[in-house]
């Protein structure tokens, strides 16, 4: 556990240096979901491992869409939100409801995976999400404000699907872009 816990610190200091041209670039692609830097640590079968990385990749396109097709391929019925926000619901039913008040702020949010790290059964992904506020959130509506913020996602896989998410987003950003928290 001791390595585990070294090497995804290692990797999420590497993930916070990524830079907007890491982001920019995946974007021009128009592949945001691979990433663009993946780091593997250990000995990961090459079938589990693209089983790993395909459940990130739909629930990341999920995000992206809010296709709750997408959501359902990704994560399993289990799945546990071990860092849930108060009044979100477990489960499925958690991220669906997340994204549709998301989007309905940010109708062209763009969630770009920048870099991954694969350990054991988990799947660290280093996430930025750009967009503009043009919808309405908690009670304010958007004037088309440029969103950008970054967060880091940990969720364990197990049978393909994602089974747990441990989350943490740049909300104050967020708020202080969309002009809730004033900027210091």
């Amino acid at each position: 556990m001791r390595r585990f816990l070294i090497i995804v610190s290692v990797g999420i200091m590497l993930a916070c240096q990524v830079t907007a041209s890491v982001a920019r670039a995946q974007s021009a692609r128009g592949d945001s979901a691979r990433p663009e830097i993946l780091i593997v640590a250990g000995d990961i079968p090459s079938d589990r491992r693209e089983a790993m990385l395909a459940s990130a990749r739909s629930f990341y396109q999920f995000w992206n869409t809010g296709d709750e097709t997408l959501l359902r391929k990704a994560i399993s019925d289990d799945f546990i939100d071990h860092t849930l926000p108060p009044g979100r619901g477990q489960g499925p039913a958690g991220p669906a409801a997340a994204s549709k008040a998301f989007l309905r702020a940010v109708p062209d949010l763009k969630v770009v995976v920048a870099q991954q790290i694969l350990a054991g059964d988990r799947v660290v992904s280093h996430l930025r999400f750009t967009g503009h506020f043009t919808g309405q959130f908690n009670g304010r509506t958007g004037a088309g404000q440029p969103i950008d913020f970054v967060a880091t996602d940990i969720v364990a896989v197990r049978g393909g699907r994602i089974t747990d998410n441990w989350h943490l987003e740049d909300n104050l950003t967020f708020l202080q872009q969309i002009g809730v928290v004033p900027r210091q």
